[in-house]
């Protein structure tokens, strides 16, 4: 089956040459796209899109979100099969066999890589641990799911699931709401150990304590009033 893999960029002129490389080393025996959304960058990130290869560009004229760059890669992949792979390094597209595998061999319609169920990772912030645990117990209890990782960054789609599914999200309050629709299809999700090198604030990770304020409304949003 055909891979989409959908990559939004913000400001990742450092890593966004590197991960591209990474995720064709990854799909080389595969029949697979490259969606790169950039969503308003101003760092240069943009001059280096343009000397890329092989990838389908998308530019946004100015900074939306995450969410609004994946709502306008998911509308342009053609894949059977959509990957969400952020551009900072820290998931690794070695991991796209085991994110794979659950649809692959018909178990499954929706994959999430999680960060807590064992993989190697680098040591970093526990209260950043703890609010995402806190978020994922909180979307579990309404969504009936049992997920270790709501706010992970792999999360995979057969493109059917996609499909149905009207992301309202334009930020990083993406994850719970993709994972409250998700819940509400009944489709079958299945989670998977991932690697993970996490970036501290000084390296460039953009989110942060307002982010979470907004996921912890999504999750109640997306369960009571969408």
């Amino acid at each position: 089956m055909k891979i989409s893999v959908v990559i939004p960029v913000f400001n990742e002129r450092e890593t966004l040459a590197e991960i591209v490389s990474r995720v064709r080393r990854a799909l080389e025996d595969r029949d697979a796209e490259v969606v790169v959304v950039d969503d308003g960058s101003t760092d240069g990130t943009r001059d280096v899109l343009r000397s890329l290869s092989g990838v389908r560009v998308i530019e946004h004229d100015r900074n939306q979100g995450k969410g609004a760059a994946l709502r306008t890669g998911f509308a342009a992949a053609t894949g059977e099969v959509v990957i969400v792979q952020d551009a900072d390094l820290e998931y690794d597209p070695r991991d796209y066999s085991k994110l794979l595998e659950p649809i692959e061999d018909g178990r499954a319609d929706v994959v999430f890589g999680s960060r807590f169920l064992g993989g190697p990772h680098r040591v970093l912030l526990f209260w950043h641990y703890m609010a995402n645990k806190l978020l994922t117990w909180l979307s579990n209890i309404l969504t009936n799911l049992n997920l270790s990782d709501m706010e992970t960054g792999y999360k995979v789609f057969r493109r059917s699931v996609l499909e149905k599914i009207h992301i309202r999200s334009d930020r990083f309050n993406f994850e719970p709401e993709i994972t409250a629709k998700v819940a509400k299809s009944r489709c079958r999700v299945y989670e998977v150990p991932i690697s993970y090198s996490g970036r501290t604030y000084d390296e460039g990770k953009k989110i942060g304590a307002r982010d979470g304020l907004a996921a912890l409304w999504a999750i109640l949003k997306y369960r009571f009033i969408d």
